[in-house]
């Protein structure tokens, strides 16, 4: 079997998780993160519009992650954010971050919004 090294560009990777943290690029992060090409920022929930906007038009898909099990995201910030001319993809927290790290190393514009998961 031969494996590849992954490198990532400017954007880092999500390394772990735990009760209401989030490892990024080795550094822990409390609560929920945004984390794109531009960096890791904190992220207060689905009411905190604003970071997820400022990403139009630099990424084409925003995962959503809900927590520890997947959810619905609310129907005014998925239309909000569709508006924007963002992809969004809601899933659990996990799945999103794995999924965000995949694509990342496949040179994506893609972001992650994450809310804890415990």
């Amino acid at each position: 079997m031969r494996l590849n090294e992954i490198a990532f560009t400017d954007a880092q990777p999500i390394d772990g998780y735990g009760p209401d943290f989030f490892r990024v690029g080795g550094q822990r992060h409390e609560g929920g993160v945004l984390v794109s090409g531009r960096g890791v920022a904190a992220w207060a929930g689905y009411d905190d519009t604003a970071p997820l906007l400022a990403l139009a038009g630099q990424v084409d898909v925003l995962f959503i992650g809900t927590g520890a099990e997947i959810a619905h995201i609310p129907a005014d910030l998925r239309v909000m954010l569709e508006e924007a001319g963002l992809g969004v993809e809601q899933m659990a927290s996990p799945a999103a971050a794995r999924t965000y790290n995949i694509l990342l190393s496949e040179g994506r514009r893609i972001a992650a919004a994450l809310l804890p998961v415990g």
